[in-house]
């Protein structure tokens, strides 16, 4: 199996790392990608919706629904329902992915918090299976545990990259593992792809629903088939404070995290480039989360449309990754990530001038994505490695996390309540173009160098 991930060209072994190790760590993105694009950009967003709307009196195969539900009493629309819920779950991983991380850097056995935060993440997803009818509350808290573990599991995963390689190998080992992950999440897409073309039935919207659903619980038996691996290979290489800690983990862990607030303060640009990270990275999020509801709602394209789509964009995206990844070896990752947003502003605008019931369009601006997608956020994780002080990795990833894979936040809090105000989910796109515009302007602003310096650590040849 190693065989099959493993690229050809050189691979440095970082500090005490191995090839094997590596391709364990490579293994973790292409079994939680399954999630990232089966569940979240693809079959989610449509099928909650769906659910949600026939809560709301809505007839199963409406062209539009103008219902609402009352989760705890409040008038939601339904079509606001899982961009709400996106923002919801955002809102509690922040109280959540920085004691993960803290608590990962004071455990000898972090292999074991990726195992119960992926399994628990994983077993969620699987139990997808029961939201069937009207019960779209018991699916909106299905996904709360599915993403928020989905979160924990990638502080984790994302403390192991700093032990991999050294300054100068990083962006290669982040971006093939974006790449591999690209990979893995495609295959389970296509896959899933053949399901829906081969068993659904014309103008069978009850079977489509259903179809939506199990593609959602292969998501989750994939998730948890394929952490096996990392569980395998990867090894623990715990911190001097990890060795040194007597007490209870998750205590320690709560007390390390105050201490490392308090310290934040001491490494300003490390938080400067932290918070451009999370404004660009909002938006990137919300754009792959919301994508099938756009399509579906506003386009007006049908399921397999907007599959063939994002399995274009997963294949796009694995060379895309790798190409950025080489791109950032002559002109630097900070260059190469700004030049990505440049690109991601003219997606948006892009996709604002879309014709409905054109899938052709769809289909070339998804390939547009493909290209930029994986490149600028792997460069962007192996950039923040650089800014984070020697031992401090999970606490760090963990407020990373907090825009990474899935868990934006303020775009899709904008987007829902444009669509509210407006009824219109091009306005509520365009709201995004500020979340690139501002981000750009924050990373450009950030002495790379400097701030590398200043958390202690060597700079790579080339920024």
């Amino acid at each position: 199996m190693a065989d099959t991930v493993t690229p050809a060209v050189a691979d440095p072994a970082g500090p005490g790392s191995t090839r094997r190790e590596r391709t364990g760590w490579y293994f973790y993105d292409w079994a939680n990608s399954a999630f990232q694009t089966t569940v979240i950009t693809v079959f989610l967003g449509p099928f909650l919706t769906t659910v949600t709307e026939l809560a709301a009196g809505c007839e199963l195969g409406a062209d539009s629904c103008d219902g609402a539900v009352y989760p705890l009493g409040v008038k939601v629309a339904a079509g606001s329902f899982y961009p709400y819920l996106i923002s919801l779950s955002v809102f509690l991983t922040v109280f959540v992915l920085p004691v993960i991380g803290a608590i990962a850097d004071r455990s000898a056995h972090k292999k074991r918090l990726l195992a119960a935060a992926a399994f628990t993440g994983a077993g969620a997803t699987i139990a997808f299976a029961f939201v069937t009818g009207e019960r779209y509350l018991l699916g909106g808290a299905l996904f709360l545990v599915a993403n928020i573990s989905f979160g924990a599991a990638v502080v984790v995963y994302n403390s192991f990259l700093p032990q991999l390689g050294g300054p100068d190998e990083r962006d290669g080992i982040s971006s093939r593992g974006w790449a591999i992950g690209y990979l893995g999440g495609g295959l389970l897409l296509a896959l899933n792809l053949v399901a829906v073309t081969m068993l659904s039935e014309e103008g069978n919207a009850q079977r489509t629903l259903d179809l939506a659903r199990w593609s959602i619980v292969s998501a989750g038996v994939w998730w948890a088939a394929f952490t096996l691996v990392p569980l395998r290979w990867l090894r623990e290489h715990p911190t001097a404070a990890a060795l040194q800690a007597g007490g209870n983990v998750l205590t320690d862990g709560f007390r390390q995290l105050g201490r490392t607030l308090r310290e934040l303060k001491a490494y300003p640009l490390t938080l400067f480039f932290l918070l451009a990270f999370l404004v660009f990275n909002d938006g990137i999020q919300t754009v792959i989360t919301l994508a099938s509801q756009y399509g579906t709602e506003e386009l007006r394209l049908d399921q397999s449309t907007l599959i063939v789509t994002i399995l274009l964009v997963q294949f796009l995206a694995f060379g895309g990754a790798l190409a950025l990844g080489a791109l950032a070896k002559r002109i630097g990752a900070w260059k190469t990530v700004l030049l990505s947003l440049v690109l991601w502003t003219g997606v948006i605008i892009a996709a604002f001038r879309l014709p409905a019931e054109a899938p052709v369009p769809f289909m070339i601006l998804g390939g547009c994505i493909g290209l930029v997608l994986g490149g600028s956020q792997a460069l962007s994780r192996s950039l923040f490695s650089q800014l984070i002080p020697a031992g401090k990795e999970g606490e760090y990833y963990g407020f990373y996390e907090i825009s990474d894979k899935g868990t934006s936040w303020l775009g899709p809090l904008a987007f829902g309540l444009v669509f509210q105000l407006t009824s219109s989910y091009r306005v509520g796109l365009v709201s995004l173009l500020i979340f690139f515009v501002v981000g750009f302007a924050l990373l450009a602003a950030v002495p790379m160098r400097r701030a590398i310096i200043a958390a202690g650590n060597t700079p790579p040849r080339v920024l």
